[in-house]
């Protein structure tokens, strides 16, 4: 009797063992993409290869309803058409895209007359963080909120 439970012991060690080692083991996920609905695929797709100077590359579809982005070592942004119309869309869910001179981003902003404002809501406003970064938001054709900040 005592064998046997002196067995579980080691069978349930093991077994906890075998689960902390295998969780140190498991490589972190990674990002692979970011799919966003649209409702005007050509208008959207304009909007980002101009805005963000985005590279189009293959999308395996080749219906006319994608569009992938590459966003380099962070993955892909996928454009999708379909969205309905008229939705509204929470400052809180947005993407962000990193600029080396934010300035310089806001000046061709200002020539394409594409509006922008702080977090606050203030129209032209930069927000300052904290930790010393700059940024903005302004949305897509679709009403989808865009950060753009100057983070290293």
């Amino acid at each position: 009797m005592k064998t046997i439970r002196t067995i579980g012991i080691v069978l349930a060690m093991l077994a906890f063992i075998n689960q902390n080692t295998m969780a140190q083991k498991k490589a972190p996920a990674m990002l692979n993409h970011i799919a966003v609905y649209v409702s005007n695929l050509h208008q959207a797709t304009r909007f980002y290869e101009t805005v963000f100077a985005l590279k189009i590359i293959p999308e395996p579809f080749k219906d006319g309803k994608h569009t992938w982005f590459s966003l380099g070592a962070a993955g892909q942004l996928h454009l999708i058409e379909g969205e309905k119309v008229n939705q509204h869309f929470d400052r809180n869910n947005h993407l962000c895209f990193s600029v080396p001179d934010i300035n310089e981003f806001i000046k061709e902003l200002k020539i394409a007359n594409l509006k922008f404002e702080s977090w606050a809501g203030e129209s032209g406003g930069i927000t300052l963080r904290t930790d010393g970064v700059k940024q903005i938001y302004f949305k897509d054709p679709d009403g989808h909120w865009l950060e753009v900040n100057d983070a290293k």
